[in-house]
């Protein structure tokens, strides 16, 4: 592949840790292996709202001042297997027992080298959905989890050293 010839978006893994600090991101850093073998995931967005300013004296313009970001909830669709953590996660913060969890989301060419990492912080499991099952159809069963976070970061490729993966968790 040449560098200029853009990615193509199937070839992703996703892998999640709990939110408790310096070792789990290590672990990410080291290559955990990825969760669940996910078939789609959405929802790498941020936006950030322009405040407006009404300037007295000046009522030809209105100042404009970057606002807070907003991050996107990220999406997450896979078929059921016999695993049910993704339920466990969730149904663990209904009773109470939930942990967050950090996550890393890697894009990877077509020889399976990491293009970009993306990691979200403190992620919370905010939505679960079960399969839609029909009897006259032959569909795989997919669930779907939706998690709300604290932020996103985008990060180096994971080729560098592990001292520069572990840096680029940080920065």
């Amino acid at each position: 592949m040449r560098t200029d010839d853009p990615v193509l978006a199937h070839n992703f893994t996703i892998s999640f840790t709990e939110s408790a600090g310096v070792g789990s991101l290590i672990q990410l850093a080291v290559g955990r292996p990825p969760e669940a073998g996910f078939a789609e995931c959405s929802g790498l967005e941020v936006t950030i709202p322009a405040e407006s300013y009404p300037e007295g004296g000046n009522n030809g313009t209105t100042l404009k001042f970057v606002g807070r970001a907003n991050w996107s909830n990220i999406k997450l669709r896979k078929g059921v297997v016999t695993s049910a953590d993704l339920w466990r996660w969730h149904q663990d913060f209904i009773e109470g027992a939930g942990k967050r969890r950090d996550g890393v989301i890697s894009l990877l060419d077509d020889q399976r080298e990491t293009v970009r990492v993306w990691r979200f912080v403190r992620g919370l499991p905010v939505r679960w959905a079960g399969p839609a099952m029909h009897a006259g159809q032959s569909q795989v069963a997919v669930e779907e989890i939706e998690i709300t976070h604290e932020g996103l970061r985008q990060t180096g490729a994971g080729s560098g050293s592990l001292a520069d993966t572990v840096s680029n968790l940080f920065s």
